[in-house]
């Protein structure tokens, strides 16, 4: 642990610092922007997938202009873009000010990952490589939870959302500071870059990229509607003693507890996953979001044990998470050539740019319609398992026939 770069602790503290304010807001914008500003579930999930349409231009730029300006001017840009979002948010009352912050946020996002994830490379090499992703996630984790914590215990006590927006743009204001102080431009080499139209020509060609973004784009949908979906079927559709949806804090504590888990099972996951091929391990994942969106359905239709349910569903969504992404990332450094690293990975992101563009809309969508087809939505997503199955297997004899 001591033996990394002082600066990939000055990141992670910065990370920390920030995801606890994007904890503040992810789980509670959904419920604000629809029961306290008075929009539709549909164009609440219309507005939160636009971002992924900027997000895409995002991480062009990043990509590009990482490697000529430098890791450190494009992150500096996107955590002032980021905080921007977030006071637009704070004073959103009406649908066109929510797209402007979700295109606004979804830029910023986009900017801030391929610049961010660049500058952890520059600075470690090997095992030492990984061990440093770790920390970084763990911090994004940790601040987080506690920022779902301290937001729910906000919104329970004073029901003030927006504050909840403002405290966030704050956190990327605090991760400005972190960054422009604390960390060094890593960005030392001159090589010349592959053109873009040549890299992403030759990814394009590679059969089994092309059939792993079908998988990656369908795991990520699943992903989103975590974040954009649940809270607001949470909140509204699970019955309570006659009444319907639980309360904040509950939905804080559950949401919570999928991240601890997230965390705790990481290693152990990996563990039990390292001798089974990548296709094999995203299998696993699957049969962890069938039995997960099983349990959520019960959630909604069960009149006892509605958060021993929903627990166990979001439990199992904490293991089909960690069961994908360091698997996913594995998979796509194994597929790609060394000089084309960059654009695979790009590609990579741009999977789960679509996936956030597809998912909530779908999950708005979903939510606007008669209870029962809510309660079958999740059942409808669990059929949808054994087609990326069947996909994964097509993939494990693309990449066996290359070996």
């Amino acid at each position: 642990m001591s033996k990394l770069p002082r600066q990939i602790w000055i990141l992670a503290l910065g990370r920390l610092l920030s995801e606890i304010g994007s904890g503040f807001t992810i789980f509670y914008a959904p419920i604000f922007f629809v029961q306290q500003v008075g929009l539709s579930a549909t164009s609440v999930g219309l507005a939160l997938g636009s971002a992924s349409i900027s997000g895409i231009a995002g991480r062009l730029i990043s990509g590009t202009y990482a490697d000529r300006w430098g890791r450190k001017p494009v992150l500096l840009l996107s955590t002032l873009v980021l905080a921007i979002a977030c006071f637009i948010f704070a004073a959103t009352a009406d649908f066109s000010t929510l797209i402007a912050g979700c295109l606004v946020q979804g830029l910023g996002l986009g900017l801030y990952w391929p610049a961010n994830e660049a500058i952890v490379a520059d600075l470690t090499i090997g095992e030492e490589r990984r061990f440093a992703y770790a920390i970084t996630r763990l911090a994004d984790n940790l601040g987080m939870g506690l920022g779902i914590i301290a937001g729910g215990l906000l919104i329970s006590s004073t029901g003030a959302y927006r504050n909840l927006f403002i405290v966030d743009g704050i956190s990327f204001c605090c991760l400005f500071l972190t960054i422009a102080l604390g960390i060094k431009e890593t960005l030392k080499s001159a090589e010349k870059p592959i053109k873009f139209i040549n890299g992403y020509a030759t990814a394009l060609r590679d059969r089994r990229l092309l059939v792993y973004v079908i998988v990656n784009i369908i795991l990520t949908v699943y992903i989103s509607q975590i974040q954009s979906t649940l809270p607001l079927y949470f909140s509204s559709f699970v019955p309570q003693a006659g009444a319907r949806g639980f309360n904040p804090q509950v939905i804080s504590t559950l949401f919570t507890g999928h991240l601890l888990m997230t965390i705790a099972c990481q290693l152990p996951i990996l563990k039990l996953l390292r001798r089974l091929t990548h296709a094999r391990s995203l299998m696993i994942s699957g049969g962890f979001w069938i039995i997960g969106f099983v349990c959520i359905t019960v959630t909604g239709t069960t009149d006892s044990y509605q958060l021993l349910w929903a627990s166990l569903g979001l439990g199992l969504f904490a293991l089909a998470i960690v069961a994908y992404t360091p698997t996913a990332s594995a998979l796509i450094a194994d597929l790609a050539p060394s000089s084309f690293r960059g654009v695979y990975t790009s590609i990579n992101s741009l999977c789960w740019a679509a996936g956030y563009a597809i998912g909530p809309p779908l999950g708005g969508w979903a939510l606007d319609q008669s209870s029962q087809f809510v309660h079958n939505f999740w059942l409808g997503l669990a059929a949808t398992v054994p087609i990326v199955w069947v996909i994964l297997l097509w993939l494990e004899r693309l990449v066996g026939s290359r070996d």
